[in-house]
């Protein structure tokens, strides 16, 4: 019986491992393992507390897309009644996520073949467009269904990884849980909290995860299931990022990394010629995903806002998908990522991380939208906290943008 009730479980994920295997990407995966190489376990709370972050603001829109049976770019047009104030803010939150998107794909693509040339010695630009190439086809090609399920086999992929590597790796278990229940800020950390937070809160996830919900989903009757999915899914994402930050702090704490590919030789003395292969497929998956999901955030975020219907099989859709991605090969190709570009997205995100948690709240306590399904006094509590806290990472990540512009 309890089997069954784990299998039933199992078979609602959906929606939310893409929002997971969206936010476990290469910059994830290299600021846990910075985050560990550098203190140890003491910034695991981080990573607890990034996720609870993420499933509290996931639900809320997942269940904004149940319940109006729209996307959150259309919410928001419908939130505004003064035009101005609604052609700006849309088209703010528009270009944002657009310029993010377009940004941070090249280091996806670098990153996800980061762990292919790890093994065959083939250059990162000479794999990353084949990369690219291969997810501009299947974006193409592919429907909703589909990028589920390849969602879901990456996230698979990389929990057998890197949660094997974890336990290969650390035997410290009290040193373990103090770093995840007793918060400390070591010195010269906070930048890294900073990071381990927005890495996984991210803006396009939001407009992801209220478009997908309806492609799975059509009811408020499915809100238990919605819930579920995005509990599993987001809880076995903050593992996964727990693992490597385990993992980097039980083998190089008190070294300086660059990527995770560091942890092959030190893992090499407990597992052999398999620790590389563990690293780089693990690393494969988290690019390859992440890589996926930022031309997707785009093409969603863009669809949602423009009312564009059909969702995965409009042609707007794909060609917005596949502008994205073709950015991404050029640039990571030529093997750069375009400095100027990556501090404006930074800044455009900082800028909209805490008009878009603010935006959440106000469309989920709306009575004539949503019913009965505005939130409870004790998730406005939790809510505004954590928009309070987002917010103010959003906007020390402007300012740090801008001065490291300046």
């Amino acid at each position: 019986m309890a089997q069954s009730k784990v299998v039933e479980k199992l078979k609602i994920i959906g929606p939310g491992a893409i929002i997971t295997a969206s936010f476990i990407g290469p910059g994830t995966v290299t600021t846990a393992t910075r985050a560990g190489a550098g203190f140890g376990f003491a910034l695991l709370w981080a990573v607890i507390f990034a996720i609870v972050a993420t499933i509290i603001l996931q639900e809320m829109v997942a269940r904004i897309g149940i319940v109006t049976k729209q996307g959150l770019g259309e919410n928001i047009r419908e939130l505004f009644q003064n035009q101005i104030l609604k052609f700006a803010t849309v088209w703010i939150v528009l270009i944002a996520v657009c310029v993010g998107c377009a940004a941070y794909i090249s280091g996806d693509l670098i990153g996800t073949s980061l762990g292919v040339s790890y093994l065959t010695g083939i250059p990162e630009n000479y794999v990353a467009p084949v990369v690219g190439t291969i997810i501009l086809i299947l974006g193409i090609a592919g429907g909703y269904k589909f990028m589920e399920k390849l969602m879901i086999v990456f996230i698979v992929i990389m929990s057998l990884t890197f949660i094997t590597t974890m336990f290969v790796a650390t035997s410290d278990v009290l040193a373990v849980l103090k770093g995840a229940f007793i918060p400390g800020i070591p010195q010269g950390s906070i930048l890294v909290v900073i990071a381990l937070i927005g890495t996984t809160v991210v803006p396009y996830n939001f407009f992801i995860h209220a478009s997908t919900v309806g492609e799975k989903w059509n009811s408020v009757n499915d809100l238990k299931a919605v819930r579920w999915d995005t509990i599993i899914s987001i809880s076995v994402g903050g593992i996964i990022t727990a693992a490597i930050l385990i993992t980097a702090g039980a083998l190089i704490h008190g070294t300086e990394v660059t990527s995770i590919v560091e942890l092959a030789a030190p893992l090499q003395p407990l597992m052999g010629d398999l620790a590389p292969i563990f690293i780089s497929v693990g690393l494969f998956a988290a690019g390859f995903s992440s890589a996926i999901a930022s031309p997707m955030g785009a093409a969603v975020t863009v669809s949602s806002f423009m009312r564009w219907e059909g969702g995965f099989s409009n042609k707007k859709y794909k060609i917005v998908f596949a502008l994205v991605i073709i950015f991404g090969i050029i640039t990571s190709g030529l093997g750069f990522e375009p400095l100027e570009v990556l501090l404006i997205a930074q800044a455009l995100n900082g800028l909209i991380l805490p008009l878009i948690a603010i935006i959440i709240m106000v469309v989920v306590n709306k009575k004539n939208t949503m019913g009965k399904y505005v939130n409870a006094l004790w998730l406005n509590i939790i809510g505004w906290l954590v928009t309070a806290v987002v917010s103010f990472l959003g906007i020390y990540s402007l300012v740090d943008a801008i001065n490291t512009f300046l």
